[in-house]
């Protein structure tokens, strides 16, 4: 009788290492999200400011070209 209630208390256990490893797991995939949601918003906030600092660029090389014979 010893024997399987030793089986059934390492059998819990080893449930609840698998739990704490799951709610560990689910914190860190939410830090990541976190973590990829700010980089992505930096990274469009950076785009539109290449893409505004690229225009004025862009249409004084147009013009330049036209200077051109």
């Amino acid at each position: 009788m010893l024997w399987p209630m030793i089986a059934i208390a390492l059998g819990f256990l080893g449930l609840v290492v698998l739990g704490v490893l799951a709610v560990r797991v689910f914190a860190e995939v939410r830090r990541l999200a976190r973590a990829v949601g700010t980089a992505t918003e930096r990274i469009q906030r950076a785009s539109e400011d290449l893409e505004r600092a690229a225009v004025p660029l862009a249409a004084r090389m147009h013009n330049l070209g036209r200077e051109r014979p």
